[in-house]
């Protein structure tokens, strides 16, 4: 790291200063070198004294095995790589047969990587040696495979009958010769959980990198919209514009659902025609060195940037406002069950003018589960290494079960959770959340309600004129800060996206 000065004349130096006479020290360049880690580097080392402390462990070995090289059935062809999250987040290293150990009293964090197979370079090239490992990654020490199962031996004999080795699952536990381990594959996973739904600046700066991709890649659709005429159009621009800017894989499948189609949540044949269809429902986001981005846009299928029809505007519209009113209240402290409480009576008061809902009183029609009918899921969810992150507790599970009453009318457990499901914590700092309101109007969830006692509050006929629609939905990642919240998302919405379909640019 070098700090460079102003070219300044040494009497105007001396002026500035005074008495004192600063022309001696003008004629040196001063340079700070930093050594150690690298300040680009992925925070393996960080993260991984992070989860010790987690753990409240200063003793045991923190055991992690990256994922294999696995070959399809029946074939000489591996299955497409990608690396276990658990193991990237304790060593940064999106590299398959890898193994990784920290020994927590020593705070010594080993990557072990494959031994050198000459087929295996001629054909697919050298794997990595551990002078690259050494100079990539934020680690203590490099080493082949081949020794792995004697240094394992070696910390057993030595520190195994007073600590554990941590490993996340049974069927991952270390190699050893005949050795009885003394294993703990309880606590690991819940403390990398804890630790990994709070980001640290260096993986925050990655989902932004992410989302940046994943707004020049919405942002080409728009602009080419009123030239396509099928799902696989925008499927295929969306991913030639992602790799072109870096990002080869996709954080999850690809959801562009035109019409109907954009009622079913995780929409995936993405192969049909658009026809007559109103409106597009895309859910795509890149994937960044391992880091989620996670991005929803809902537009019309025309050249005009228009809305096709009332209903697919003021369903828009509607969940516009669920979005920019739950965003805005996204801060550290808040409970997010709660704005999702919140976007359901934005909702219901949505559908109420519209006459899609009636009879009852917003508290009445929210407490009937009426609006889960065209709101099943729940308003988001972590992102990270994940696109649905894992975390210590999650933000859309039930406190206790007086909190539950309040609560159950708007939550269906198997859409609405997120994939950890302890106790809904408070929002805090340097948490990336998604906020991803919609409305639906699917055939089968309109049908079924037909049968249910919420049916006296919807006007079945009303909705069944919304069936074209689909359904809206828009998602932004937003980053909890100290004082409110930074959305992420960079993809336009709303008239923007409207003006570039108009303008194509």
């Amino acid at each position: 790291m070098g700090v460079s000065r102003a070219n300044t004349s040494p009497s105007a130096s001396a002026d500035r200063q005074g008495d004192i006479d600063t022309r001696a020290i003008d004629r040196y360049q001063i340079r700070l070198t930093v050594t150690g880690s690298s300040c680009d580097k992925y925070p393996a080392k960080q993260h991984a004294r992070k989860v010790a402390a987690q753990l409240g462990a200063t003793h045991g070995l923190i055991y992690l095995v990256g994922q294999p090289t696995i070959l399809l059935d029946d074939s000489d062809q591996a299955i497409a790589f990608r690396q276990r999250r658990y193991f990237y987040y304790l060593t940064g290293v999106d590299e398959p047969d890898c193994h990784v150990t920290y020994d927590i009293k020593n705070d010594l964090l080993t990557l072990y990587v494959p031994d050198f197979d000459l087929r295996q370079a001629i054909w697919m090239g050298p794997t990595l040696t551990v002078e690259e490992a050494l100079e990539r990654y934020d680690i203590d020490r490099a080493k082949y495979r081949s020794s792995l199962s004697g240094d394992i031996e070696t910390w057993v004999r030595k520190y195994n009958a007073d600590a554990p080795i941590y490993i996340l699952h049974d069927y991952q536990r270390p190699e050893s010769a005949g050795q009885a381990l003394r294993l703990d594959s309880k606590h690991l996973q819940p403390a990398m959980d804890t630790c990994r739904g709070v980001k640290d600046q260096h993986e925050i700066e990655l989902i932004r990198r992410a989302n940046i991709i994943s707004g020049l890649a919405h942002k080409s659709i728009l602009q080419n919209i009123g030239k396509m005429t099928n799902e696989a159009e925008i499927e295929g621009l969306f991913l030639n514009t992602c790799i072109s800017h870096g990002a080869k894989n996709q954080a999850y499948n690809i959801i562009a659902a035109s019409g109907e189609n954009a009622a079913t949540l995780h929409y995936g044949k993405n192969n049909e025609p658009f026809g007559e269809r109103q409106l597009v429902c895309l859910d795509a986001g890149a994937e960044y060195k391992c880091y989620a981005s996670d991005v929803t846009r809902t537009f019309p299928l025309n050249s005009k940037g228009e809305w096709p029809s009332a209903e697919a505007r003021n369903i828009y519209h509607a969940v516009e406002r669920m979005q920019e009113e739950c965003i805005r209240r996204i801060r550290k402290g808040v409970r997010f069950l709660d704005l999702h409480v919140l976007a359901h009576v934005i909702a219901i008061e949505e559908l109420l003018k519209l006459g899609i809902l009636k009879g009852g009183t917003v508290d009445e029609i929210r407490e009937s589960g009426a609006s889960t009918v065209f709101f099943p899921h729940g308003l988001g969810h972590h992102v990270g290494l994940e696109v649905h992150d894992v975390s210590g507790k999650s933000i859309m599970a039930l406190d206790d079960e007086d909190a539950g009453v309040y609560y159950r009318s708007v939550l269906i457990p198997d859409t609405c959770r997120s994939p950890c499901t302890l106790s809904a914590p408070a929002l805090e700092e340097n948490m990336v959340v998604t906020v991803e309101p919609g409305i639906y109007f699917s055939r089968l969830a309109i049908d079924n309600a037909r049968k249910l006692p919420l049916s006296k509050f919807i006007d079945f006929d009303v909705a069944e004129k919304y069936i074209p629609v689909g359904g809206v939905r828009i998602e932004d990642d937003i980053l909890v800060t100290a004082d409110g919240y930074e959305n992420l998302t960079t993809a336009p919405k709303g008239d923007k996206a409207l003006e570039i379909i108009r303008n194509g640019k």
